[in-house]
This record gives structure tokens, C-alpha cells and sequence, in this order.
């Protein structure tokens, strides 16, 4: 159980973090991702044990998503998968990534829901959210809306979201209880719930466990996959299914989330 005083820490820590990783893409340099992120001095590519670019980053992409942003936009991609490869997303629907960073999900998902549906994304961090905005005028991406606030607290009114994505940020949350409320509340009925994550084996060690580095790099604060399906079940969630892609720790893997909203 995560105390009130080591919420507030974490989510200070974390977003201090990525508004670094913000301006060192402002710098023209990758962002990184991964146990060993704050260590590193990561340049154009990304080097090896900075979270090492088959586990984290914008190679996770299709060669023809990442053709179709600015490079600002991939630069900035700190994920562990292609949340919008597995949401199925559809013309007209409206679309919430959690945690939205440099904006690479919601611009791909706005190009798959068109111009009748709609694509938020919601983040913290001034500096991301700058960054994502500017990628948003590059692309000229019209059906598209930055919001701020955390992923705790969605500054978003009930049912009135059909699908939620979100791309290796849940397990950055001191509060995930709250996440996946939020996640159930602004959902409307049969809302679709599909993320990407870095899902934590039952084994990690306490000393990773213990690691603000390993935190902040997307591995210690992860769900184990019985832990993340009570949470989306207890929230309302049913339909769960977890399935890991590929191995992003010795001690955690990243997975495919999905669930539905009765």
C-alpha cells in the first residue's frame, strides 16, 4: 500500500522525469525509457541499457506510423508498445490516451477515428504538454485536445469517452485504484479499456521494488497481471484479458491489457 506522503513523491518525481525528457527532445535528443532512464545521456538513438530501443520507444511503431509524424512526436515516444495497434479504434469514436507525453497515440489515433470522432490526451507535465501541442499544429491534427491533469483525476465529464488508451504510464501511478475508477467513470457503457503496460512478475526483488530509478523507469511501481486484473474488475471492468509481447526487465514484461465496461 502506497502512504498519501509517497503518492505525492512519486508523482513529483515522475513528473520531473518527463518534463526532462520533454526538453531533451526540445534539445533534438531521444527520450528514454526503461530501468537504467535517468542514468543515461541518450542522444539521437537510443543507446543500449537505456531501456534498449526492442522494449521501449518509437521502433515499436510501424514503419508507416512513424512516417506519418513529426519527429518531434517520436523522439518523444517513451512507451512500451502501439496501444493503438490493439484498441480497434473506429470513425467517430472519441478516444483518451492516458498519460499522452509527446503525443504519438493521440495523433495516430485521431487519424484512425477521422474527422467525425475525437482523440484527448491528458498528461501532467507542462513541458510535455507544450510538445505535444506544437506536434499537434505540425501534423495539422484538427480533432485533437491536450488536456492537463493527472491520469487520478481525468478532467473529463462521465460517459464521455468510448475508449481508453494508454502506453506504459499506469504503472508510473501511485494510486492505480483511482486510475482505473477514473478509467470506469469517463467511459460510457461498453467502453473499451486498451493499454500497454509493463506487467511485474510475482518474483520481483524488494531492492527494485525499493528504486525510484526503477520507478521513474516504468518497472518498479508495475502490477503484477493478477494484481491489474483484480484492479480493472474491483473498478467495473470485465472481459480481461493480459497478454506480454515481450520482456522489458529481467523481472517484468510488457503486456497487452484489454477489458470492457459493462
Amino acid at each position: 500500500m502506497v502512504e498519501l506522503a509517497e503518492k505525492d513523491q512519486i508523482r513529483e518525481i515522475v513528473r520531473e522525469r518527463y518534463a526532462e525528457a520533454a526538453r531533451s527532445v526540445e534539445a533534438g535528443r531521444a527520450s528514454c525509457c526503461g530501468p537504467s532512464a535517468s542514468s543515461c545521456g541518450c542522444g539521437t538513438d537510443i543507446p543500449d541499457g537505456c531501456g534498449t530501443s526492442a522494449a521501449f520507444g518509437p521502433n515499436l511503431y510501424s514503419g508507416e506510423e512513424r512516417d506519418a509524424l513529426p519527429g518531434e512526436a517520436k523522439l518523444a515516444s517513451l512507451g512500451c508498445g502501439n496501444p493503438t495497434a490493439v484498441a480497434e479504434l473506429h470513425e467517430g469514436e472519441t478516444v483518451l490516451d492516458l498519460g499522452s507525453g509527446g503525443g504519438i497515440d493521440v495523433l495516430l489515433s485521431a487519424r484512425r477515428v477521422g474527422s467525425t470522432g475525437k482523440a484527448y490526451g491528458l498528461d501532467m507535465t507542462d513541458e510535455m504538454l507544450e510538445l505535444a501541442r506544437a506536434n499537434q499544429r505540425h501534423a495539422g491534427a484538427e480533432n485533437v485536445e491536450f488536456l492537463k491533469g493527472t491520469i487520478e483525476v481525468v478532467p473529463l465529464p462521465d460517459n464521455s469517452v468510448d475508449v481508453i488508451i494508454s502506453n506504459c504510464v499506469i504503472n508510473l501511478s501511485g494510486d492505480k485504484p483511482a486510475v482505473f475508477r477514473e478509467a470506469t467513470r469517463v467511459l460510457r457503457p461498453g467502453g473499451r479499456f486498451a493499454v500497454t503496460d509493463v506487467v511485474a512478475d510475482p518474483d520481483m526483488d524488494e531492492e527494485t521494488r525499493r528504486s525510484m530509478v526503477a520507478w521513474t523507469g516504468c518497472v518498479a511501481g508495475a502490477l503484477t497481471e493478477a494484481e491489474f486484473r483484480s484492479g480493472l474488475e474491483a473498478a467495473g471492468f470485465e472481459d480481461v484479458e493480459i497478454c506480454e509481447t515481450h520482456r522489458a526487465h529481467q523481472h517484468a514484461g510488457s503486456a497487452i491489457i484489454r477489458a470492457r465496461l459493462a
